[in-house]
């Protein structure tokens, strides 16, 4: 029983240090007895009544037990005051970022070519930078923790392991390996999942324990090609799109109920609609794929997320707009659903609603580029400038870091070049620029944002040059376009209205034969 008393005291005590209670203590008694002693000074020349003395000491001795309460449930310092994280769910906090960054795991196959299992792996339970010192990087995103590991798979073996660090002083809270068949990949993630769990049980919300998942079952060999056709599609350029639309072929050839490859399957079909060709069969792929996701599993969000781009690609807007709503309601923290409804409402014109989407997909996602360089675009073309410029130095500084670890992705040049217009840096998004082209030189979307880039320069024939090759070696939205105020200097120019002309036959043909 002593003992017992002991370790209770033991914890107490150290809890109370932890939360700052002891400092408050002594501050308090200080502040009060100064407090009494100008009450003893001051009240009598002043002719106070007789029970303002007891009242003045009473008030004291009540405040003591509030300042204590106070103390442990808030941080108190003296630059500010700040609920201890103990006691409430991230989202609450004001910057409300996550608390756990999950970095891809490293490839320690004997190939050396299993990145993108490895990415996977780590992506499914789930984040994506590329750097060395894990505490660094913990500091950047303002998380708590995170979790790091390695990969070695070799034939039908893999062996897996992976460590839990806490971010302020590097503490190991948790690390494992796991030495087994392919076949257990899902208990794996599932333990690993778990574990995050019971180690930040104290440090982390109801909510975020639901957010680390893993992927719903499927055969092996369909994840494996799964996760291959994610490492392309999310390059988001023309290319790519096909190759990735291959790997979730294979995938759902393979498993005919792997829901996410069908939602990812569909998503492929619906982003060729709109940036390579706008042929009736990739809208009727991506409305077959994506309702085939959500027979299968109802309540996953990508589903639904897929099944509102399919219906955006079909010009279905109401539906669109209520799958997103319904994937956001499923999983809040789904970056595609924002994103996909950020770009469904530039479509419709709804520019500022599309801004906070755009802002609310890159709070899901700190790393990505791509909304926060498509919501400077829309501050600075709605007249937003002050706004633009402060945003689009936090643009600029994400789309860097991302270049360190990808220096050829070609959509982050010329999406970057965006922002760094906004900043008066004309000479580095001309370098951007120039360098995306020589990455990608007949990609439509690349050609559409550098197109874009050069309009806002205000170099018409040259922005007009690229526009032109956008629309012949593919597709851009005719919609989009419409809305996209980087290309007002443009609208009065005949070569413009053709253009634009060109896009809409291609739509409603495309519309009709649906």
């Amino acid at each position: 029983m002593r003992k017992s008393r002991l370790l209770t005291w033991s914890y107490l005590s150290a809890e109370l240090k932890r939360r700052q209670v002891y400092p408050v203590v002594i501050a308090y008694a200080v502040v009060a007895w100064f407090v009494l002693q100008f009450g003893e000074v001051t009240f009598e020349p002043l002719a106070a009544p007789p029970w303002a003395m007891p009242a003045l000491i009473a008030a004291v001795i009540l405040g003591f037990p509030v300042a204590v309460a106070l103390a442990w449930i808030y941080d108190i310092k003296p630059a500010r005051i700040q609920r201890d994280i103990a006691d409430v769910a991230l989202g609450e906090n004001a910057d409300d970022r996550p608390s756990i960054a999950v970095l891809p795991f490293l490839d320690l196959s004997p190939a050396g070519d299993q990145e993108y299992f490895c990415e996977g792996v780590a992506e499914e339970i789930q984040f994506d930078p590329k750097a060395s010192d894990v505490r660094e990087i913990g500091k950047k995103l303002g998380v708590k923790a995170i979790l790091e590991g390695s990969v070695r798979k070799d034939g039908d073996h893999v062996r897996i392991t992976a460590q839990l660090v806490k971010v302020k002083d590097g503490y190991h809270l948790w690390s494992k390996t796991f030495d087994e068949r392919i076949e257990s990949i899902f208990v794996i993630q599932d333990e690993i999942a778990a574990s995050i769990a019971s180690a930040l049980v104290e440090t982390i919300s109801k909510k975020e324990r639901k957010s680390i998942r893993t992927p719903a079952r499927a055969d092996i060999d369909a994840f494996d090609f799964y996760l291959r056709g994610r490492q392309f599609f999310k390059h988001f350029r023309r290319a790519y799109i096909q190759h990735a639309l291959q790997m979730f072929k294979q995938a759902i050839d393979i498993d005919p109920r792997f829901a996410l490859g069908w939602a990812a399957y569909a998503d492929c079909h619906a982003l060729l609609m709109m940036y390579a060709e706008p042929k009736p069969e990739y809208a009727h792929e991506a409305i077959m794929a994506s309702e085939r996701a959500l027979k299968l599993a109802p309540d996953l969000a990508q589903a639904h997320a897929s099944y509102g781009l399919a219906c955006l690609v079909c010009h279905e807007l109401e539906r669109s707009e209520e799958a997103f709503e319904r994937a956001i309601e499923l999983n809040p923290d789904l970056f595609e659903a924002w994103y996909y409804f950020a770009r469904a409402r530039f479509h419709q014109g709804d520019l500022e609603h599309a801004a906070e989407l755009f802002r609310k997909a890159a709070l899901v996602d700190p790393t990505d580029y791509q909304s926060r360089c498509l919501r400077v675009q829309i501050l600075r073309g709605t007249g937003h400038e002050a706004q633009a410029m402060e945003e689009a130095g936090e643009a600029v500084a994400v789309v860097r870091r991302h270049l360190e670890w990808s220096p050829d992705d070609a959509r982050a040049l010329h999406l970057g070049a965006g922002p760094l217009l906004a900043l008066g840096n004309k000479h580095e998004a001309k370098q951007w620029l120039r360098r995306a082209m020589e990455l990608d030189p007949n990609d439509p979307i690349a050609l559409y944002n550098v197109a874009c880039n050069f309009a806002t320069m205000g170099e018409l024939d040259e922005s007009l040059d690229f526009l032109e090759r956008a629309v012949d070696g593919g597709t851009v939205s005719a919609d989009w376009m419409r809305n996209d105020e980087d290309l007002a200097s443009l609208r009065s120019n005949p070569r413009y209205a053709e253009l634009l002309s060109r896009l809409n036959g291609r739509e409603q043909s495309a519309a009709s034969n649906a």
